[in-house]
């Protein structure tokens, strides 16, 4: 299975309660924290939703 990572670049300051949680749910704490994940697609709508708040690169 192909892996990614995803990097948090934005604060979720101000965010909507359901965006902070999945920053959470990704396993991201702060900015500039990255986690690597399978590239399952729930991992990938997950990132969708919080596309403007993350930087997806495959590995």
């Amino acid at each position: 299975m192909k892996k990614i990572r995803i990097t948090q670049i934005k604060s979720g300051i101000g965010k909507t309660e359901r965006q902070k949680r999945t920053l959470e749910a990704l396993g991201l704490k702060r900015i500039r924290h990255s986690v690597e994940q399978d590239a399952t697609p729930q991992i990938l709508g997950m990132c969708r939703k919080v596309e403007h708040l993350v930087k997806v690169e495959e590995i």
